[in-house]
């Protein structure tokens, strides 16, 4: 059984606490360092299974401005980030678009889609 600790700095709550992951075989044996449930939860899903929410710009043809920003509306794999956005830099959106429409379903096989944040 192999034993590894991992050090974070938890991004939970505006805090920042200093984390220690102590995993054994690959599993979370136990978080030190965190001041709220937040950090144990942010710190197992970090070393386990590391997500990201996603956010870019994606041009508007015929729209108030050239671009609108946009986020993936779930956090997705981190592995997928850059299948992610390659699939956001081949998107053009027409006018109108409304914060919450939805820009591409199902981004990089993910599940989770692009959301709008911005009116155009």
């Amino acid at each position: 059984m192999s034993v590894e600790k991992r050090e974070l700095i938890c991004i939970g709550c505006p805090v920042g606490c200093n984390l220690t992951v102590t995993l054994e075989s690959g599993s979370v044996m136990k978080v030190e360092g965190n001041t709220c449930p937040k950090g144990d939860t942010y710190a197992r899903k970090e070393v386990t299974n590391p997500t990201r929410i996603v956010t870019s710009t994606v041009e508007v043809v015929g729209g108030s401005r050239p671009l609108i920003s946009v986020k993936t509306k779930d956090d997705i794999p981190k592995d997928k980030i850059f299948e992610c956005m390659e699939e956001i830099k081949r998107v053009k959106v027409t006018s109108p678009v409304h914060i919450g429409d939805v820009i591409i379903e199902n981004v990089a096989g993910t599940g989770t889609s692009i959301v709008s944040t911005k009116n155009a």
